[in-house]
């Protein structure tokens, strides 16, 4: 059973770890052992068999070819296309690739993906037990929110995805990967705290990593969004 201030805990390690990674810039994840160690104590699961899907990732990467649907294209470094387990239970999927996801052709490889990892360990998996995604594939300008053009753009590619993976779960991170997958106005502060279900996936918004960075007042939300995924995940099954 994991435990609730370990977990919020953890969350405050990475934070200020992050924060000193962002004053002196060391290698990327050089972070307190005692939170890595904190995390890893909570187990481990096995990977899902494959199931049979109606196209295959690799399938959808292709069609996607070298994207110039929209305008992000222009100043793209690398689509980010997504990674992890291709039968993951649990997909997350946040807004855009920011500077660095963009440079590494990566998601979630920056500060908040520091911590997103710091979170899936939390709850007993590791990062290649899961697939990560975004909305859309190629950086906006700046790290802004992407535009509705560009975000129709992308969400037929995320919906194949995920249909390509099957998963159990999807955790969608902010308001922008929320409202897309729920086709829903509503702010996250409604749309979290409860599952969803969008073409028989289970889906449970929450807030962004890079917010709560900024606001870890909010850790205590994300530690019940957690919760009720973690009463529900099949681990060992």
């Amino acid at each position: 059973m994991v435990d609730r201030g370990a977990f919020l805990e953890l969350i405050d390690e990475a934070a200020r770890s992050l924060r000193q990674l962002a004053r002196t810039r060391p290698r990327a994840g050089a972070f307190a052992p005692e939170a890595r160690d904190a995390a890893l104590r909570w187990g481990r699961v096995p990977p899902r068999p494959r199931p049979p899907a109606a196209e295959r990732l690799a399938d959808v990467r292709s069609d996607l070819g070298e994207c110039v649907r929209c305008k992000l294209s222009r100043g793209r470094t690398h689509i980010v296309f997504g990674q992890g387990n291709p039968a993951a239970r649990l997909v997350f999927v946040g807004e855009g690739p920011g500077q660095e996801e963009d440079l590494a052709g990566e998601p979630f490889v920056g500060a908040a993906g520091q911590l997103l990892t710091k979170i899936i360990e939390a709850i007993r998996l590791r990062r290649e037990d899961v697939y990560i995604a975004n909305v859309v594939k190629c950086r906006p300008p700046g790290n802004r929110v992407p535009e509705e053009d560009e975000i129709g753009s992308c969400a037929p590619f995320l919906r194949r995805q995920i249909a390509a993976i099957r998963p159990l779960f999807v955790c969608t991170l902010g308001a922008c990967a929320a409202q897309t997958l729920l086709r829903s106005r509503a702010p996250i502060s409604r749309l979290r705290g409860r599952f969803h279900e969008v073409d028989g996936v289970k889906v449970l918004p929450t807030f962004h990593p890079a917010y709560l960075l900024r606001n870890p007042e909010h850790k205590r939300e994300v530690w019940e969004d957690m919760k009720l995924l973690m009463n529900e995940y099949p681990y060992g099954g």
